[in-house]
This record gives structure tokens, C-alpha cells and sequence, in this order.
């Protein structure tokens, strides 16, 4: 039995990897595209993000727009770096692509990879305006916690201990989205159909972030200890939330 075999076999049974001088080469090349998209999404999420600081209607909304966009670089900084650790040019990475650029916004990009990065394809799309901007962030928070969730039970220790810092400041965002759909629904008939128009424009694109049918990568995965739950498990957790929140939301 080679070293790899060995290695494979222990991550199987729940083993934890804590360094790259460990990691073989099919796990280090499944590691490092989950830190990639992870990266670039937070990237492209923030540059998109960054736009709608102007659109919150008061310095409160604003600051909390601004906190955002500041927090997910800071959180693709910490996750860069680990791939630094692995032999990334991070000082290239960071510049290498458009991240503000976006798609048309009828466009249907669906789960397939879409550009040059590695973002979710949500993040090609362009965001109109506030309401827009804070039902988006309530849906796509939703999910962020659900799939980064997963990394933060990752065999590979270092990632799973940064997401662990993460994942409070992601929930932080959702709220901050929460309390924004909440102002604008209280604030009057208009605002609350804003909202829902948005709901119903982006429940399909972020379903589709949590990709495709699941397949023989996903056992793969499990085994190598870098998923845990199916898309399908993922999606419809996401589903329930969402579902949850706005039907109280519109209730009230």
C-alpha cells in the first residue's frame, strides 16, 4: 500500500489533513477548486456588492452595505492565503479577473461554469437598486451559510478553522439583509412588491448555485471528507428557509 492509498483510506474513516506536505494529488486538486470558487465568490460578490452601498437609503443602510463589502474581501484574503500555502500566485490572483464585470440581467446563465473564474454563477448577475439589493442578500446569505457550512467541516483542518471564523460574520450579513427587506416591506405597498419581484427574479439563480444533479464527483467527495450533504439536501434545506422567511415576512 502506497503512501496516497493510505492516506485516502484515512480520510475515508473521518481523518483530518492539517498541512499541504500531506495532501495527494487528487484531494489537493478538489481542495484547492472549493478555496477557488469560494475566493471568487466572495471577490465577485463584494465588487457587486460594492455598487449598492449608494443605493441604501439612509447612512445606517449604507454602513451596513459598506461592512459587507469590506468582510467578504477580508474573508477571500483569509482563504487566499491558504491557497498561497499551496503555491497560488495570490498578489496575481487577486487581479487576474474582471470581478465587477456582469451578464445581462435576463440572461440564464444556469449552475454550468460561466467566464473565466471560478465565481457561482449568481454573482454574473447584476443587482438593480436596493430592494434588490437586500432581498438578494437575504436569499444568497441563506445559502452562503448552508454551503460554506459544509466547508467548515472540511478534512482539511486549516480550511474548515478559517471558515469557522467566517460563518458568524456571513450570518451577520444575513440578518443585516433580513432587517433591510423587513424596513422596506413595513414601509409601504410599493417597496413590498419591489421585494417581491425580487424574490421572484432571483429564487431561480441562486437555486441554481447549489448545481446540478449529484454525481460520482460527490461520492468522491465524501470520501475525501470535503462534503458531507448532496446539492439536493443542500437546495432544499435553502428552499425551507427561504420559504420560511418570506412567508412571515409577508404575513406580517
Amino acid at each position: 500500500m502506497n503512501d496516497d492509498q493510505s492516506t485516502y483510506e484515512y480520510l475515508a474513516k473521518g481523518g483530518k489533513l492539517s498541512s499541504p506536505e500531506n495532501t495527494p494529488a487528487r484531494y489537493r486538486a478538489e481542495l484547492m477548486r472549493q478555496m477557488a470558487s469560494f475566493v471568487d465568490s466572495e471577490l465577485a460578490g463584494a465588487a457587486g456588492f460594492a455598487d449598492c452601498v449608494n443605493y441604501g437609503p439612509g447612512i445606517k443602510e449604507r454602513i451596513a452595505a459598506s461592512r459587507i463589502v469590506l468582510e467578504k474581501h477580508d474573508h477571500a484574503e483569509r482563504v487566499l492565503k491558504l491557497m498561497g500555502e499551496f503555491g497560488a500566485n495570490t498578489d496575481r490572483y487577486q487581479s487576474v479577473h474582471p470581478w465587477h464585470e456582469r451578464a445581462g440581467r435576463e440572461e440564464n446563465l444556469g449552475h454550468e461554469r460561466h467566464g473565466g473564474d471560478m465565481r457561482l454563477n449568481v454573482f454574473h448577475y447584476p443587482i438593480e437598486g436596493w430592494a434588490d439589493a437586500v432581498t438578494m442578500n437575504v436569499m444568497m446569505g441563506e445559502a452562503t451559510v448552508l454551503q460554506i457550512g459544509e466547508f467548515a467541516q472540511s478534512s482539511y483542518q486549516p480550511l474548515a478553522e478559517t471558515i469557522q471564523g467566517i460563518l458568524p460574520r456571513e450570518k451577520r450579513h444575513l440578518e443585516l439583509g433580513k432587517e433591510g427587506t423587513q424596513k422596506l416591506v413595513r414601509s409601504g405597498t410599493s417597496q413590498k412588491q419591489k421585494v417581491e419581484q425580487s424574490l421572484i427574479y432571483w429564487r431561480p439563480r441562486i437555486a441554481a448555485s447549489f448545481g446540478g444533479e449529484n454525481s460520482r464527483r460527490l461520492e468522491n467527495l465524501k470520501k475525501l471528507g470535503l462534503r458531507k450533504q448532496s446539492n439536493e439536501e443542500l437546495r432544499s434545506a435553502w428552499e425551507s428557509a427561504v420559504d420560511k422567511y418570506f412567508r412571515s415576512l409577508f404575513s406580517d
